[in-house]
C-alpha cells in the first residue's frame, strides 16, 4: 500500500519561511518523480515544483521560481519543499505526488497523491 504523508505546514507571516516534507513508503522511490501541488480555495489544484527520479533537474511555477526549492532525499524516501518569502497567495493546501513515467504539470499524470497539508501565509 502505498502512502505519502506531508507535514511541515502550519501559519506563517508574510516573508516568513516553512520546509514541507513529504515521506513516502510503499513504492520504490527512487523510480518515480516528484512534485508539489497546491489548491488554494475556490482554484484548481496546481503545480509548484518537481524533482527527477536523481534530483538532477528541477521545475518550478514561474509564482515561486527562486522562493521555493524542491529536494528529495532517496535514502530517506522524502520529498522537501522550502519555502521562503512567503506571500499571502502562497496560502493553499499542499500535496506532493508521484509519477512514475515522467514529470508532469497534469494532474492527471500522478499515480499517487498525499492527504495534503495547510499552509496559511497571513499578511
Amino acid at each position: 500500500q502505498v502512502q505519502l504523508v506531508e507535514s511541515g505546514g502550519g501559519l506563517v507571516q508574510a516573508g516568513g519561511s516553512l520546509r514541507l516534507s513529504c515521506a513516502a513508503s510503499g513504492l520504490t522511490f527512487s523510480t518515480y518523480f516528484m512534485a508539489w501541488f497546491r489548491q488554494a480555495p475556490g482554484k484548481e489544484r496546481e503545480i509548484v515544483a518537481g524533482v527527477s527520479r536523481s534530483a538532477g533537474s528541477t521545475n518550478y511555477a514561474n509564482s515561486v521560481k527562486g522562493r521555493f526549492t524542491i529536494s528529495r532525499d532517496n535514502a530517506k524516501n522524502t520529498v522537501y519543499l522550502q519555502m521562503n518569502s512567503l506571500r499571502p497567495e502562497d496560502t493553499a493546501v499542499y500535496y506532493c505526488a508521484a509519477n512514475r513515467l515522467f514529470y508532469s504539470t497534469s494532474v492527471g499524470d500522478y499515480d499517487y497523491w498525499g492527504q495534503g497539508i495547510q499552509v496559511t501565509v497571513s499578511s
